[in-house]
Parts: C-alpha cells; structure tokens; sequence
C-alpha cells in the first residue's frame, strides 16, 4: 500500500555545539475522505519544536485504495505503526482531529508501547454517541430545516441513505461544524475522496458501530483531549467521556467555550499554546 506523506521541519537543529532532536509529530487528519491539507499553513508554527509529518490514510487523499473491506479504523490504526516502521519513526507524538481522533486511538490501544504521547480533538471513541444532543446543537444553530437532517441522519437511518441526503447535509449542515469560515485556499489544496466518507457513513457501517472504551484502558501514553463546547458534530460530552476513560495521571482535558468542531481555527491562540506546552513537556 502506498501512503503519502509529507514532513515540515528538519529533524535535527543546532543546539549550541550540537545537534538537537526533535520529536516527530504525526498528524491523522478527518474527514474521513479528506486529506492533510486541512491541518496548513496552521500546525506549521509548530515545526521549531517538532519534525511534523502530514500523513493521507489510504483510501483518503493522495494515497492508493486498496479493497473497500480495509476501509476500517484498525485497519487504518494498524497503517499508522506500519508506516512509522517503514519510516523510521519511534516514539511519535500522535494528533488527529475528528476522524483523524478515532484513527489515533485505534492505533493507540492495538499498539499501546508505540507512541510516545497523544493529543485528540474533537473526536469520540464510540460511534454515534449522543445523538440527541447532535440532534439538538445542530437545530439550534442551523434552524428547523438543519434540525430535521440531524435527526434524519443520527436517530432515523444512522447514517446517509442516498446520495440527495450526503449533498443536503454538505450544503447545510456542514458549514455549521465550525465557528470560524473555512480558508478558501486550503478548500482549493485540498483533494477528497466523498466514496471513502460514503463507505464509513453509510447506514450499518462502521462510523456509527464501533466502541473503543472497552480498550481505551490499553492507552500507556500521556494524552491531550481538547474539544469545543458547541461542536454539534462531536459533542464536548464525547470528549469528556474519553478523558474519564483514561489513567487520571495520563490525561489532560481542556474544554473550550464558543468553539464548534475545530478548536485551533476558532481559538488559536489558547490551542496551539495548549499543544506546544504538551509537546514541550517531559514525558
């Protein structure tokens, strides 16, 4: 399987007389279907205190298919460790936002010795959870109209049952995940792959089905979980319920207000002090 990727930062920098290491920090993006563009220009900030490694899962972005049957999160977890050892890459720092949460940890508890720390935004470790409370944020801020597709797609069918329902909730619900516009730019980097969403989405797939509580347990690594307070998408309490999950000593939780889906578009400033800190920190 061919993955692409693609690396900000150089791993080793002048430290005085000698040479400095710094740790890889990989990046899992959402979507599913979408790539790693979403994650530029905004994480580059980060490339003085870590080698930062953009990778597109397979089947999404720049990287091959492969059959639609590995189209599943261990199998996309399993790429993860795969893909460090063909790099050379030990004890990454792991992030992935949304999808790109669920990814991390299914890696992180089917390879619990591997990574080196965690951070999760705005994700869930069991799918479909709280699906009155999507139902609810996402009536509240996008109207009657917003409201009747949520609960089409989270209590009636589970998922997206044709293809008029995926183009209803792009053009409607979708513009309401975040608090913040999107750049137009990145929109135009980026490249997608809607039949990898379809697939994850579909009616009885695996976007709503999975549970990974029952491993969270596994996770040996210090880990960062940030989520928005309005995120309809993801619900603040999905990302509270992971924290709980986890060894107290390994978690740290940060909640914040007024964000929707992305917190370090609609917070920047306290994001990305929160993520350098926790990268910067001794293990």
């Amino acid at each position: 399987m061919r993955l692409f990727f693609d690396v900000e930062g150089a791993k080793l920098v002048p430290d005085g007389p000698v040479m400095r290491e710094k740790p890889v920090l990989l990046m899992l993006h959402g979507g599913p279907g979408a790539d790693h563009s979403i994650y530029r220009p905004a994480y580059s900030a980060l490339a003085d205190i870590a080698q930062i490694v953009y990778l597109d899962h397979r089947g999404n972005g720049r990287s091959e298919d492969g059959p639609r049957e590995g189209w599943t999160l261990a199998q996309w977890g399993d790429d993860v460790r795969a893909f460090c050892d063909a790099l050379g890459i030990t004890d990454p720092i792991v992030l992935g936002a949304s999808f790109g949460g669920m990814v991390a940890l299914a890696y992180a508890t089917r390879h619990p010795d591997h990574p080196s720390k965690l951070i999760l935004i705005s994700t869930e470790a069991r799918g479909g959870s709280y699906p009155d409370r999507r139902v609810e944020l996402f009536e509240r801020f996008g109207g009657p109209e917003v409201g009747a597709l949520a609960r089409r797609r989270f209590l009636q069918f589970h998922g997206h049952p044709d293809q008029a329902s995926r183009d209803a909730w792009r053009q409607l619900a979708m513009p309401l995940y975040f608090r913040t516009p999107r750049d137009p730019d990145m929109a135009r980097r980026a490249v997608n792959r809607p039949e990898v969403s379809h697939w994850f989405t579909r009616p009885g797939g695996e976007c709503d089905n999975f549970n990974m509580f029952p491993d969270l347990h596994r996770i040996q690594c210090p880990t960062l979980v940030m989520g928005g307070e309005d995120d309809p998408m993801h619900p603040i309490e999905s990302q509270a319920d992971i924290a709980a999950a986890l060894p107290a000593h390994l978690v740290q939780f940060e909640r914040f207000a007024n964000c929707g889906h992305a917190v370090v578009p609609d917070a920047p400033g306290r994001a990305m002090a929160l993520i350098r800190e926790f990268i910067g920190r001794p293990k």
